[in-house]
């Protein structure tokens, strides 16, 4: 079945102008400042793009929640014997996109992945609410369900009985990720698609901005 999309009006993709010299010297300390006016008009401004390359050079992407990000990079929690774990595995370099319709605004990240210490992810894990703490036990993520959705419940029917009447801990395969940005994009969309793009990337030095042609 052929699909028709309409070319949308360069207007519904237009925004603030995005200039040079309202760019903070630091990456994250931008994205920090375009996050909180996403917050504002997206229900869901943590939802990220999380893309990989397995050990065949294949690509892969799916979406995943930032779960904080500061001075180091940009932090995520999943199972370590899923498919992205192993792929992070592999090849520990990652891109990110973050895309917040509301505001005609974008933000790609690229930069290498490395596991978080334990008692980072064990903080995270204690933060979360019980159900969510199980399902971490009772999912073994990527894989196919012989028994299917059965399999599943009956996974966590057992989860629930382990730990009856204590805190769940945190299961050694499941932890965070830092995504370490190596270089930051800035999207802002504008009028007949001439759009605003800001590139940063790490330098000895510092950070080196650049302007890009849309």
């Amino acid at each position: 079945m052929a699909i028709d999309y309409p070319d949308r009006n360069s207007d519904e993709m237009r925004g603030s102008p995005l200039t040079r010299d309202v760019l903070e010297t630091d990456p994250v300390d931008q994205f920090e400042r375009w996050y909180r006016e996403a917050e504002e008009v997206n229900e869901m401004p943590e939802a990220m793009t999380l893309a990989t390359v397995d050990a065949d050079g294949l690509p892969d992407a799916r979406m995943v929640l930032m779960k904080g990000v500061d001075a180091e990079g940009f932090r995520f929690f999943t199972n370590y014997d899923g498919v992205k774990a192993g792929q992070i595995g592999a090849n520990p370099y990652a891109a990110l996109v973050f895309n917040w319709p509301e505001l005609a605004r974008s933000v790609r990240i690229r930069g290498q992945v490395e596991r978080l210490a334990p008692e980072e992810s064990d903080a995270y894990f204690n933060s979360r609410d019980r159900a969510s703490q199980i399902g971490a036990w009772a999912s073994p993520q990527s894989r196919a369900l012989e028994g299917g959705r059965e399999e599943l419940e009956r996974n966590t029917r057992q989860a629930e009985q382990r730990f009856e009447g204590q805190e769940v801990v945190r299961p050694e395969h499941w932890g965070g990720f830092l995504v370490r940005p190596d270089q930051v994009e800035f999207w802002q969309g504008r009028r007949a698609r001439l759009h605003d793009r800001f590139r940063y990337s790490r330098e000895v030095t510092g950070w080196r901005i650049d302007r890009l042609a849309p």
